[in-house]
C-alpha cells in the first residue's frame, strides 16, 4: 500500500525565502501589524522604559522592548484565544506568524503580562482607535444603543471573600476551639501542654484576622471584601449561583452589534446607566440616538439622567414587589390616575388624593450602609378611606390613615420612560439580540468568561479592554469588503515604511534571487563536503 510520504529533514532546501514571503498578502497578521503602526503610541500614554535616540553612554541595562510590539503580540493572542502570558511567550518561539508579526523578538511571560496590566488607560485608547476604525468604514450606525453587563470572575475565590455574617461565624468556631484547647491545657499533663499552647497561638492569630478584617468592613462602609483580589464582589450570576466577579459594562451599536464603550465596575447596574449614556454621547458626538436597557437598569434618577441629555432611553419596567401590591390588584398604585395639572391622584373608586405639598426623604439602603443618597418624595391620601367600603381591598393598612400613595421626585422621567416602551414595543425587543451578542461570543465561543488579571479594577479593565478591541477588530475584518482592506492597506503602508509600490515590488522581487543565491553556494559546498566524507 502506498503512503503519502514527507520531506527528507536533511535534505537542503535550494529555493528559500525571506521572512516576510512566509505570510500571505491576505492574512490577517498583516492588519494587525498596520492597525498597531496607524497608533499614535507616543500620545496614548503607554508605559515604557525606552526613549528614542537615547546616546549610547546614557543607556543602561538591557533594551526593552517597544509598545508597539507587545501590543502586537497581545492583540493577536486574544484574536486566537490566547491570553496566558506564557503560552503567548511560547509562541514566539513555535508559531511563524507570530515570528514574522514580532520580527523574531522573543519577550518573556513576565513582560508581556506587566506591559497588559500596567498600561489600562492606553489600552482602552487602542479600543477607541477599534471604534473609529469601524465609524471610518460606515459599521456604527448611532442611531440605536443597547446596553447591558456580564459578569466575568475574578481570581478570587468564594473562600477568600468575606462578609459581616462570614467573619463571626468564623470567630464563633474559633472561640469554640479557643474554649476547648484552654480546657485541655488545664487538665493536660507537661507532654501535650506545649503542642496545646501552640495551637491557642494558631487560633489567636486567625481570630486577629478575622478582627482586622471586620475592622476594614466597617471603616470602609463595604459589605464584603476579598482578600486576593480586592475589587472583586461575591455577585448573582445567574438564578441563585454566585461567583466572586467584576460586572462589565457595555454599549453596543445595533448596525453590526459592535461595542462602543465599556466599563469595569463591581456593583450592580441600577445606577450604572447615566454614566453609559454620558460616555456615549461623548463617542458619538451627539445624543441623537435611542438606547434600550433591561429592568435591571430601571432607577429614577438615572431615567432623569438620560432624558435630561437627550437621548430617548427604553428602560424595561420592573415588576411590582410583593410589598408594594396591593391585596387586590385591581387597586395597584398603577390603576391610579395621576392628573399633572392639578398634580393629584384619582383612585379607582373616584375619590381624589392630594398631597401637603411637603417632600419627605426615604431612605433606600440596607442596614449599615449609607451609599446611596436618599430620595425625596410626596404623600397622597384622601380621607375618604375611612369611609371607603373597598379599603381591605386597597390597602393592607385598614386601621390607620388609608391609603398612601408616594410621588418621587423622578416619578416624571419614569412616567416619560413608561410612555416610550408603551409606543416602541417592537423596537425594545431588539435589545437582547444587539448587546447579547458579543457577550455569547467573548464567553462562549472564546471561552473568556473569567479575568485573567488580579488586584484591581484597573488591571481588571485592561484585560477586559484587550478583549473588546479583539472583538471589533475580528468584526471589522469579518464586515469589510477585501478591495476596501487592500485599500486600507496601501494608504497606510506608504507612510509608515517610507517606500513607494515600485520599490515595495522591486524589494520582494530582490530578495529571494539573494537568498537564492546564497543556499545554491551552501548547497553546492555541503555537497562536496559530504562526498569527500
Amino acid at each position: 500500500m502506498k503512503f503519502n510520504t514527507g520531506k527528507n529533514r536533511q535534505q537542503v532546501e535550494i529555493v528559500s525565502q525571506c521572512l516576510d514571503d512566509t505570510i500571505g498578502p491576505e492574512n490577517e497578521v498583516r492588519l494587525i501589524d498596520l492597525f498597531v503602526e496607524s497608533l499614535p503610541l507616543d500620545q496614548m500614554g503607554f508605559k515604557a522604559d525606552f526613549i528614542e535616540n537615547l546616546p549610547a553612554d546614557k543607556a543602561g541595562g538591557r533594551p526593552a522592548y517597544h509598545p508597539a510590539d507587545l501590543l502586537k503580540l497581545l492583540i493577536y493572542g486574544y484574536l486566537n484565544r490566547v491570553r496566558s502570558s506564557r503560552l503567548l511567550e511560547a509562541e514566539c518561539h513555535r508559531n511563524l506568524e507570530v515570528i514574522w508579526l514580532m520580527r523574531g523578538l522573543r519577550p518573556d511571560h513576565n513582560t508581556i503580562s506587566n506591559f497588559r496590566k500596567d498600561n489600562p488607560e492606553a489600552i482602552r485608547k487602542v479600543f477607541r482607535a477599534s471604534v473609529n476604525l469601524a465609524k471610518h468604514f460606515e459599521l456604527i450606525g448611532g442611531k440605536l444603543l443597547a446596553g447591558d453587563s456580564t459578569k466575568l470572575r475574578a481570581q478570587n475565590s468564594k473562600k477568600n471573600n468575606f462578609n459581616i455574617k462570614k467573619i463571626d461565624l468564623h470567630l464563633e468556631y474559633i472561640d469554640q476551639k479557643l474554649a476547648d484547647y484552654t480546657r485541655q491545657l488545664a487538665e493536660s499533663d507537661g507532654d501535650h501542654r506545649g503542642a496545646l499552647q501552640q495551637h491557642i497561638e494558631e487560633q489567636q492569630s486567625r481570630r486577629q484576622r478575622y478582627e482586622n478584617l471586620k475592622t476594614q468592613l466597617a471603616e470602609t462602609g463595604e459589605v464584603q471584601i476579598s482578600t486576593s483580589d480586592p475589587d472583586s464582589r461575591q455577585m448573582i450570576t445567574r438564578n441563585n449561583i454566585t461567583e466572586v466577579a467584576y460586572n462589565v459594562q457595555s454599549t453596543v451599536d445595533a448596525k453590526h452589534n459592535l461595542p462602543i464603550d465599556y466599563l469595569v465596575t463591581n456593583t450592580n447596574d441600577s445606577k450604572a446607566m447615566g454614566l453609559m449614556l454620558e460616555r456615549a454621547v461623548a463617542v458619538l458626538g451627539n445624543s441623537d440616538f435611542t438606547a434600550l436597557y433591561d429592568k435591571g437598569y430601571h432607577t429614577g434618577s438615572e431615567l432623569k439622567t438620560a432624558q435630561e441629555l437627550g437621548v430617548e432611553a427604553m428602560v424595561a419596567i420592573p415588576d411590582i414587589s410583593s410589598a408594594s401590591m396591593a391585596p387586590d390588584p385591581a387597586y395597584n398604585v398603577s390603576e391610579f390616575t395621576y392628573h399633572a395639572d392639578t398634580h393629584t391622584y384619582t383612585c379607582p373608586q373616584g375619590h381624589t388624593l392630594r398631597t401637603n405639598g411637603h417632600w419627605y426623604k426615604k431612605d433606600r439602603n440596607a442596614p449599615g450602609r449609607t451609599k446611596n443618597p436618599p430620595i425625596r418624595v410626596q404623600h397622597f391620601k384622601t380621607p375618604h378611606c375611612k369611609t371607603c367600603p373597598v379599603l381591605d381591598l386597597c390597602t393592607k393598612n385598614t386601621r390607620g390613615r388609608g391609603r398612601v400613595i408616594e410621588r418621587s421626585e423622578y416619578a416624571a422621567y419614569v412616567e416619560k420612560n413608561k410612555q416610550n416602551i408603551e409606543r416602541n414595543q417592537t423596537l425594545y425587543r431588539r435589545r437582547q439580540a444587539i448587546v447579547e451578542h458579543p457577550f455569547g461570543i467573548i464567553k462562549r465561543q472564546w471561552g473568556f468568561y473569567y479575568i485573567s488579571t488580579k488586584r484591581g479594577l484597573d488591571k481588571a479593565s485592561a484585560d477586559v479592554g484587550m478583549i473588546f478591541t479583539a472583538f471589533n477588530l475580528r468584526r471589522i475584518f469579518n464586515l469589510t469588503a477585501p478591495e476596501k482592506l487592500k485599500h486600507f492597506l496601501r494608504e497606510v503602508l506608504a507612510p509608515i515604511f517610507g517606500f513607494d509600490k515600485l520599490l515595495l515590488d522591486s524589494k520582494i522581487a530582490i530578495l529571494p534571487m539573494l537568498f537564492f543565491g546564497l543556499h545554491l553556494a551552501l548547497y553546492s559546498k555541503n555537497h562536496a563536503l559530504n562526498r569527500f566524507i
